[in-house]
């Protein structure tokens, strides 16, 4: 009985050192550096400099989506097909921000006229009931 005992321990530890290769990130270190991301974001657009404001909204935006890909989502250990799909998507996506960008982003062109988005309600629904000719109660 004490050789398979024997036996059996380099088995133990073999499966143990088979889960110590994916051990479990430190999520509190993560979160604080994503917290500091976020100030760093924050403050970015506070020195008024246009190649700041973008290094600091788009750099930090990527290495945070880095940090939450790789140490929440563990796209890393996933099978490499899920790694090919979520990629895939992922230029589709700017693929489409980029067919759509050039009318979407027009401030004026043939046909095309931009909603105004700021208007309060109270001069919206004016606006609207002035348009449609109805009476405005007395």
């Amino acid at each position: 009985m004490a050789k398979e005992h024997a036996h059996a321990h380099p088995v133990e530890h073999a499966h143990s050192a088979q889960h110590s290769d994916h051990a479990h990130p430190n999520y509190i270190k993560i979160y604080w550096i994503l917290l500091a991301l976020l100030v760093v974001s924050m403050i970015g657009p506070e020195f008024e400099i246009q190649v700041v404001t973008l290094i600091t909204a788009f750099g930090v935006a990527l290495v945070k989506a880095y940090l939450v890909v790789k140490n929440f989502m563990h796209l890393n250990l996933e099978k490499r097909y899920v790694v090919y799909m979520v990629s895939t998507c992922l230029i589709f996506m700017l693929l489409f921000f980029a067919a759509v960008a050039p009318d979407v982003m027009k401030q004026e062109g043939s046909g095309w006229i931009k909603p105004k988005v700021n208007v309060p309600a109270a001069a919206a629904d004016h606006g609207v009931e002035a348009a449609h000719g109805a009476e405005q109660p007395h």
